[in-house]
């Protein structure tokens, strides 16, 4: 296979799979840890209205979803990409950060959390599956 088609499949394939894993944790969190009594979690508009009633044991599934689908998309680019291992996971990552800045002015999260979501989410996993990758590679 040619490496620029190798290296397109591997954006795609580590944005799809971070995605889904991202969302697989998003829709297992609330029956781990129950969203706040009266809180619509099933549209943006509710979780807007309702992110108020939120305590800190809430944002953990979705900062794990974050950075664990950041992780796994990031892993699966590296390892796919033909060349360049450590910039296709930073490319993940960034492009889950990116995400992740857009959702910090869609939804009014407490700013504790927006920072530690931003900083520690997404270049960080980035980081870790790029060397993991070159480990493994």
């Amino acid at each position: 296979m040619k490496p620029i088609i190798k290296n397109i499949l591997a954006i795609v394939a580590g944005s799809i799979l971070g995605s889904i894993v991202n969302m697989g944790i998003i829709m297992v969190s609330g029956h781990i840890i129950p969203p706040p009594e009266g809180a619509d979690v099933t549209t943006m508009e509710g979780l807007k209205a309702s992110i108020h009633l939120f305590e800190p044991r809430h944002f953990i599934f979705p900062f794990l979803a974050h950075a664990i689908g950041s992780f796994f998309g990031a892993l699966a680019a590296a390892f796919i990409s033909a060349s360049h291992k450590t910039k296709f996971a930073y490319a993940i990552s960034i492009l889950f950060l990116l995400g992740g800045i857009a959702n910090c002015f869609m939804l009014p999260a407490p700013l504790w959390y927006n920072v530690l979501d931003v900083i520690g989410a997404y270049i960080p996993m980035g980081y870790l599956a790029g060397k993991l990758a070159l480990k493994k590679g």
